[in-house]
């Protein structure tokens, strides 16, 4: 398989298949990313049309610090781009801040529940909580950067997440009871 430094040469070098080869390599990937914040195939598929776009056009930008750097650089546009999306066509709504000695870390019992179900459940909560989780949970950002990507203080970022894992936990429940019938 093409190294990310290959395929990378290949596109700067003006290789008519290489950005080709680079949207089938990683577009199964960014599907999934895409989909956490935007639950709708359609929309996705518009989310992805508007990242690539990007990719391409500023891909002589892009500093390849080894493999693995390219697909993390898409995968952030991508994420990024699904969050305008959501900022744009959803109403987010923040849920006030929860009081601290409220904050339960206790984490939904996600190993029993298949990952497609998963990324339905997530892709049923609210937008700011759907936000909120993708970013804390799958690109890694602490509550302060969170709050500074959304416009939002740190508390609420906290306070989305406990909502978020609050009713994920109680999806989670109501599909294994179901499962159990």
């Amino acid at each position: 398989m093409e190294t990310e430094r290959q395929l990378l040469d290949a596109i700067l070098g003006g290789e008519s298949q290489a950005m080709r080869r680079l949207y089938d390599r990683f577009s199964g990937y960014t599907m999934a990313i895409a989909l956490r914040y935007v639950p709708d195939r359609d929309d996705v598929r518009d989310v992805l049309q508007d990242s690539f776009v990007s990719v391409l056009t500023s891909i002589r930008q892009f500093d390849y610090r080894g493999e693995g750097s390219l697909k993390s650089w898409v995968a952030r546009i991508v994420a990024n781009r699904a969050l305008d999306w959501v900022k744009e066509h959803e109403r987010v709504t923040m849920i006030p801040d929860i009081p601290e000695e409220a904050i339960d870390d206790g984490v939904p019992d996600v190993d029993e529940v298949p990952p497609d179900i998963l990324d339905q459940m997530i892709g049923r909560l609210p937008a700011g909580c759907r936000m909120v989780l993708n970013l804390y949970v799958f690109g890694q950002l602490s509550h302060k950067q969170i709050a500074q990507q959304l416009g939002i203080r740190e508390t609420s970022s906290a306070s989305q997440f406990f909502h978020a894992k609050k009713l994920l936990r109680e999806m989670i429940s109501e599909y294994l009871n179901s499962q159990k019938r």
